[in-house]
């Protein structure tokens, strides 16, 4: 672990009441550090390139940013295949530039969440390198290690989701170990209290740091179980839903015991504890299951003890999020979530942007904003989400994701979503880099850059800001209890309520005119700059495709 020689960050808005809270209903802002300014001129972002764009984050009006991971790494896996939790990679900066990220973001009234990539390391990771020495070293049993069957094959069938076998062997120790995603990337051993305090002390470095929290990658890996037993199989009709594309062998297998086991509870439980010793800290955990992810989703959430939210795959799903997915999303989540809080985005940096996978127009990304902020929760953006980029076409020839070069063609991986900001349309690589960008800028991404959309009153980008600034005005829609949802037609419809107020929501998730009924009472409709149905009589309305109506009771 690299020391903590001088921290100098400085958490803004000490004098102010702190609100442990922020984060129920907070938005957030996540960036993915390689696609979003390059500040060195080498193609790839940074941190330095963040705090220059700062500024235009904040004009948001987002709460935090989710910074995907920026630690020294060998970039098998772009950063998720850590080899020092708790130091820089150089080709992003220094802990000096992070501190200063801190510092600006703060100042900008703006908090920060950094990735915590816990299941696994990279095979670099020193703690790897000893464990592998032997079988008898001080760290032997800090990674999954297991012995061959007697035919030499590996100790089960569990399966990677890059592909093939979740077990490489070791000519050092002649022992296989568990890797749930590239064989670079070991799989860490929980059930040794050492690998958790180690962990957990590097968690400790960042918060001293002043981070705000941590997005917890793969939260439903980190146990595997003890018995390694074989995972059950899939019949072909349980495949739908999966997290995998479905070309992957992997999606054949119910995941019972390579994932989802019962003693993760005590681990999130200390690590609740370790963020509970700072005035405000968050935390949200990714849950990567088919099957049970909004299950665990409630399980991990639950009370006090555990982490603050969690999200799962639902919203990321191909299958479009029509009105009676919504309602069936929302109606399964009440039975498990309790006093659990949710955290919902439509993309991210692993899944194909929504509006290329669900062929949205520009009323469609307007509605599904508008939507997003209106439903209980937390909500994370992904950049260049508030552009409506869409998915970028990526020859393979420049492909970098080993998961698309795997499994290309059928399935052509990450990068289409991980391709460079834009964000001036005059200049080379739509001033994202004056050299050659990691990845090329998306080919109809330039027209939709932020200098042009800064121009256009009427841009999506002005409309983000307009419904983030909507949801901040409404605390009921921040914080408030949510109904249950009702289906008619195409149209989904709940009310939001907190302290008093009461807000009516409804979207026409279709494409052709439908009516509405309003409850009972006496409404007042609002939002009038948000593209929303304005227009009632006595308590019915008509909504046009793809638009919205909101109302507060008098």
């Amino acid at each position: 672990m690299t020391s903590n020689t001088s921290s100098t960050a400085a958490v803004a808005g000490t004098d102010k009441a702190v609100d442990k809270d922020w984060w129920r209903g907070a938005v957030i802002y996540q960036i993915y550090p390689r696609s979003y300014q390059d500040s060195t001129g080498d193609g790839i972002g940074d941190l330095p390139g963040i705090v220059d764009r700062l500024p235009y984050i904040a004009s948001l009006g987002v709460d935090a940013i989710w910074i995907s991971p920026f630690f020294t790494s060998p970039m098998k896996d772009f950063g998720y295949d850590v080899s020092d939790y708790c130091d820089v990679d150089p080709m992003f900066g220094t802990l000096a530039d992070f501190d200063r990220l801190i510092a600006t973001a703060h100042d900008l009234d703006v908090k920060v969440i950094i990735d915590q990539v816990l299941s696994h390391t990279s095979d670099q990771h020193a703690w790897f390198s000893e464990s592998r020495q032997s079988r008898s070293n001080p760290k032997s049993d800090w990674f999954v290690w297991a012995d061959p069957k007697p035919d030499g094959t590996p100790p089960n069938n569990w399966l990677s989701i890059f592909g093939g076998s979740a077990w490489q062997w070791d000519t050092s120790r002649e022992q296989y170990y568990l890797h749930n995603f590239l064989a670079s990337q070991p799989d860490l051993n929980f059930h040794n209290d050492d690998v958790q305090n180690a962990l957990l002390d590097t968690c400790r470095f960042w918060l001293d740091r002043g981070v705000d929290g941590f997005r917890l990658d793969t939260i439903n890996f980190y146990f595997a179980d003890k018995q390694l037993r074989d995972n059950p199989a899939l019949t072909v009709e349980e495949r739908n839903g999966s997290i995998a594309p479905s070309v992957n062998p992997y999606n054949h297998q119910y995941h019972l015991y390579s994932k989802n086991q019962p003693e993760n509870i005590d681990f999130l439980k200390r690590f609740r504890a370790l963020l509970d010793e700072y005035p405000a800290a968050t935390s949200v955990g990714e849950v990567g299951d088919a099957q049970l992810g909004l299950e665990l989703m409630g399980e991990y959430t639950k009370g006090s003890d555990r982490v603050h939210m969690c999200y799962s795959f639902e919203f990321l799903s191909a299958e479009k999020l029509d009105a009676n997915r919504m309602k069936s999303i929302f109606n399964r989540l009440s039975k498990v979530e309790e006093d659990g809080w949710a955290c919902w985005a439509l993309t991210n940096h692993d899944i194909a942007r929504h509006t290329s996978r669900w062929s949205l127009d520009d009323a469609g990304r307007r509605l599904y904003a508008l939507l997003m902020m209106c439903i209980r929760g937390s909500v994370c953006l992904y950049q260049g989400e508030e552009l409506g980029l869409p998915e970028a076409d990526i020859p393979f020839e420049d492909l970098q994701d080993p998961y698309g070069i795997e499994f290309w063609p059928e399935y052509k991986g990450r990068d289409g979503c991980r391709t460079p900001m834009v964000w001036q349309s005059d200049k080379a690589n739509a001033g994202f880099s004056e050299a050659k960008p990691w990845l090329p800028v998306g080919e109809s991404h330039t027209e939709l850059s932020v200098d042009v959309q800064e121009k256009e009153n009427d841009s999506l980008l002005h409309y983000y800001r307009k419904v983030i600034e909507f949801r901040q005005q409404h605390r009921t829609l921040v914080k408030g209890a949510q109904s249950e949802m009702h289906v008619s037609g195409d149209v989904l419809s709940f009310t939001r309520s907190h302290e008093g107020e009461e807000v009516f929501c409804a979207f026409n998730i279709g494409d052709r005119e439908a009516h509405i009924t309003l409850p009972d009472g006496a409404w007042q409709l609002i939002g009038a700059d948000l593209d929303v149905c304005l227009t009632q009589q006595g308590n019915e309305a008509r909504l046009k495709a793809n638009q919205g109506l909101l109302a507060k009771k008098a």
